[in-house]
């Protein structure tokens, strides 16, 4: 279903619009008819290529989105603490993790404690 275009004298955005906009509102030019259906339906037929309708497509496709590494895959392990019940057993891992200098753990003395007491209290 075409719909006619009625430009507005007052809205045309530059010089050449309000010029288009008055020769047609004179009567000197037709206004052009747009059908919304008819360019939907061309547009349709452009939005999907010719090789995406065949199986060459999808076989490029998945060309081109194929990783260019191969990475191993995860393998799954499963550990188990056996319990042992004895408190020094528990005392001496503490003192292994407390000791790692990759875990970001860090001894805290007294007077770095209290260093940091000082460092934050106002001074007013």
């Amino acid at each position: 279903m075409p719909d006619e275009v009625k430009p507005n004298v007052n809205e045309a955005p530059t010089h050449d619009a309000q010029l288009a906009a008055e020769s047609i509102a004179s009567g000197e030019e037709n206004a052009p008819n747009v059908d919304f259906d008819a360019d939907y339906a061309t547009a349709q037929q452009f939005s999907v290529s010719e090789v995406d309708r065949t199986g060459e497509g999808a076989a490029a496709a998945e060309a081109a989105t194929a990783p260019q590494y191969q990475t191993s895959k995860p393998v799954e392990t499963k550990t188990q603490a056996q319990s042992t019940g004895n408190s020094d057993d528990f005392l001496e891992l503490a003192k292994e993790v407390g000791n790692s200098n990759t875990e970001g753990v860090t001894n805290v003395s007294d007077d770095l404690l209290q260093q940091a007491l000082e460092k934050g209290e106002r001074k007013n």
